[in-house]
């Protein structure tokens, strides 16, 4: 039996990730922090079948010691700080977890000779960048705090392959979304979560910028991909790989799809001009290299996909915002 640890498993993506994991056969710890509200595990139905390892991934000395003791076949690791804004609000504690974190639990894969280490870096680490879409060759480019703690994060975990000759892999995957995903901030939980409760979707941009969506399922069966190509000596070790929904759309694009499979006729509000502060205007990545490696490609479009998301949150209700 495989045994795999999965960081920052309470979340989102990691949670399906876990499931995944379990599904196949794995014998699943997660390291994380104490279980939030709405931790991920519960809301999938499978925080029984795993083993926590309540760690802080800024305590290096825990983390190695819970990667030490493990004998771990494989590490996914998703824990970070993943929103811009906080990023921009305190860049020190985006620094602290993204980076500093993301060294700590290499440094303990190294040591724990881990046959199979994936990080998970983002899109947001190639920066702005007139030449679109990225391809992993690209220079990294980044202009905020979360650009920089991914692309920093990457660059490390990159390094650890000639270095220390450590099977590890980055990804650098577009915006992931689907049913679960509890960060409200985010423009498909948020403008879903409005028409299904009567509001307009609001937008703090004029609706031009534009982005690439992955449903989570296929951010999944990528991850799992990518673990194909790096172990067992593979040749993914030492690699990045992106992964995407094959074209990017407008958010103006995806909020009309939104309100047109609603069914409601709320049209939504853009309360901007341009881009956010902090925020990338245009983003798109390229996914050859991973499907010509692994025959990975997206199998679910946008629109079926905002389709199955608005149906989980119809189904649970009670985990929308309440809204005065």
């Amino acid at each position: 039996m495989k045994r795999s640890l999965v960081t920052g498993g309470h979340g989102f993506v990691a949670s399906n990730l876990v499931r995944a994991l379990l599904e196949r056969g794995d014998a699943v710890s997660v390291l994380d922090l104490a279980p939030p509200p709405r931790s991920g595990l519960v809301l999938q139905g499978i925080a029984s079948e795993v083993e926590l390892l309540e760690v802080d991934l800024r305590d290096v000395a825990a983390v190695e010691a819970a990667i030490g003791a493990g004998e771990f076949d494989v590490v996914f690791h998703l824990a970070a700080q993943t929103l811009v804004g906080p990023a921009m609000a305190d860049p020190t504690q985006t620094f602290e977890i993204n980076v500093r974190g993301t060294w700590g639990l290499l440094e303990a894969c190294r040591r724990a000779d881990v046959p199979a280490v994936i990080v998970a870096s983002s899109d947001k680490a190639y920066g702005p960048s007139e030449e679109l879409p990225y391809r992993e060759e690209m220079r990294l480019q980044p202009a905020s705090p979360y650009e920089a703690s991914k692309a920093a994060a990457d660059a490390i975990a990159l390094s650890y392959r000639p270095a220390y000759d450590l099977p590890v892999a980055v990804t650098r995957f577009a915006n992931i979304y689907g049913g679960g995903d509890p960060n409200f901030s985010r423009l498909i939980p948020e403008a879903i979560a409005a028409v299904l409760d009567g509001r307009r979707p609001q937008i703090r941009s004029d609706g031009s910028p534009e982005r690439d969506f992955l449903y989570v399922a296929d951010a999944v069966s990528a991850y799992l991909a990518v673990e194909s190509a790096v172990g067992a000596g593979g040749p993914g070790a030492g690699e990045a790989f992106n992964a995407g929904g094959e074209r990017p759309f407008s958010v103006a694009e995806v909020l009309r799809t939104i309100v047109e499979v609603s069914g409601t006729d709320l049209q939504p509000e853009f309360l901007g001009t341009g881009n956010p502060d902090g925020e990338i205007d245009r983003q798109f990545v390229d996914s050859t290299k991973l499907r010509e490696m692994t025959g990975w490609r997206p199998e679910v479009e946008l629109r079926d996909g905002l389709i199955r998301t608005l149906d989980w949150y119809r189904d649970h209700a009670e985990l929308r915002p309440l809204v005065a």
